[in-house]
């Protein structure tokens, strides 16, 4: 697998970027070190994450910590200029209204070469680190609609990958590809470059991962690719809030979660916990990062991480239409491994 974390449980760094709420300074320092406390080692960031906020406080968390010792990665596509924004009202699609507690720094798109190497500098001052380990390509085709996006992912393949490729070959970084939230730029990818593997959010969960099985992860499987699963809890409705897809959730959504929630409930199972493990038992899955905002949170997700799930759960999970029935489960994954230890 080209793309690998050290731990199966990564960290998001997304809410340090005041994502939803204006987080206090020492709330977010205390988040990243509950984090590295419980173990975990892979730290994801981006500049688009409150405008450079969550890249300046993850780099300030991490900077007491041996550099050797934990894999970085962060994203480029989007470059954070000095001068503030005019407007409060930010294009940035589908995820404008996230970051409205961030930085008041103005956010432009910019996927050439130039730009990526401008990004991945800009990056490594705020991270307070002289290399990189994974750099994705943030959100190079939003919309599919009409040739504006054609245009942005033709720069970013014939920019930013070619230039993230290099600096692959001369061992600047261990590897590159997509961190988006759509498994389309995934297949044109790879189609068009030779990624080491996708940071896919919302795309391969409980609640949403039909299109991703059926085509994106036997096609990462077979070219060795590692998939790390970003947002496990959907924007947090899998875990107790009520957001999906950034948006407030719909009541059918909602309603969705709750059969699910109540399933999992009659085998003593926290939805989470489930959350978590799904994504897990897929081989092309070199992880998962959910995100967290509260040194509390860590605790939490380590623990739900490693709770025992009865294999009657997920069967009962297929059986009502949660999972497809050609999805891998925990309970299947260890069957298959009892099998071959026995051999």
């Amino acid at each position: 697998m080209r793309i690998t974390i050290p731990s199966r449980i990564g960290f998001g760094t997304a809410p340090l970027g005041n994502m939803y709420r204006d987080i206090p300074e020492e709330e977010a320092i205390a988040t990243v070190q509950a984090a590295w406390d419980s173990g975990i080692r892979y730290f994801d960031g981006a500049p688009l994450y409150g405008a450079g906020l969550a890249e300046l406080r993850l780099g300030q968390a991490l900077a007491g910590y041996p550099r050797g010792e934990y894999v970085l990665g962060t994203k480029v596509g989007r470059l954070i200029l000095d001068e503030a924004e005019s407007t409060t009202a930010r294009d940035l699609g589908e995820k404008g209204g996230l970051f409205e507690h961030g930085l008041p720094n103005r956010i432009v798109y910019d996927y050439s070469a130039d730009g990526t190497l401008r990004s991945i500098e800009d990056s490594l001052k705020r991270l307070r680190t002289n290399y990189l380990d994974y750099v994705w390509i943030h959100d190079p085709a939003v919309d599919f609609h009409g040739d504006a996006w054609r245009n942005v992912f033709d720069t970013a393949m014939t920019g930013a990958a070619r230039v993230l490729t290099r600096l692959r070959e001369e061992g600047v970084i261990k590897g590159w590809g997509l961190g988006v939230n759509r498994i389309e730029p995934c297949e044109l990818a790879l189609d068009r470059a030779d990624p080491d593997g996708f940071l896919l959010a919302g795309r391969y969960t409980l609640l949403d991962h039909a299109n991703a099985l059926e085509k994106l992860m036997p096609a990462a499987q077979q070219r060795g690719l590692g998939i790390i699963v970003g947002g496990p809890y959907n924007s947090g409705v899998l875990a107790g809030g009520s957001h999906y897809e950034y948006q407030k959730a719909s009541q059918a959504m909602l309603d969705r979660v709750a059969q699910i929630k109540a399933i999992c409930a009659r085998f003593g199972v926290d939805i989470r916990a489930a959350a978590l493990a799904f994504p897990l038992a897929h081989g092309a899955v070199a992880g998962v990062i959910p995100g967290a905002s509260r040194p509390a949170r860590i605790g939490e997700n380590r623990a739900l991480a490693n709770s025992p799930i009865p294999a009657e759960l997920w069967a009962e999970l297929k059986s009502a239409g949660v999972i497809s029935a050609n999805a891998p489960t925990p309970a299947e994954r260890n069957r298959e491994g009892n099998e071959y230890g026995k051999r």
